[in-house]
């Protein structure tokens, strides 16, 4: 699919493009706009625009790597909470209305401060490398 982002990203270079776990149809991938530290994504292989049209396998890999990449998410970071959704269709706010992704972020009190709400500004305690290395180490050992 020509255009498409994430069709771009998983025939790319992992680390170049930031996919930290290769599942059977579904690929983890660091956001490149991050909300927070550890915000990641679970994408199908397949180009589909709703969870609708996602085969089965894909669906059901979908929601087990959403279990596993919790689990990462909470041994590296600790967050109190983690956000974990889709947005389908671009009035829902996809970014890529075209093709399915499921957003995982952790949370933390007071991480929408008026340097985000105000200034439109997000601050990260680590860089998107550092992330990286975390999180694709944790994937190989979990």
């Amino acid at each position: 699919m020509g255009g498409c982002v994430f069709c771009e990203k998983v025939a790319g270079n992992d680390v170049e493009s930031l996919v930290v776990y290769r599942g059977a149809f579904n690929y983890v991938v660091l956001n490149l706009y991050p909300y927070t530290n550890g915000h990641v994504m679970i994408v199908p292989y397949e180009h589909v625009d709703s969870l609708n049209a996602a085969r089965v396998e894909t669906a059901r890999e979908m929601m087990d790597l959403a279990q596993r990449t919790e689990g990462v998410l909470r041994q590296l970071y600790q967050p109190p909470g983690i956000n974990i959704g889709m947005n389908l269709g671009e009035c829902a706010g996809a970014g890529v209305a075209g093709h399915i992704h499921l957003h995982l972020l952790p949370r933390w009190p007071g991480d929408a401060n008026f340097m985000s709400v105000i200034c439109e500004t997000r601050v990260h305690i680590e860089e998107l490398h550092v992330t990286y290395a975390r999180m694709r180490a944790a994937f190989g050992a979990s």
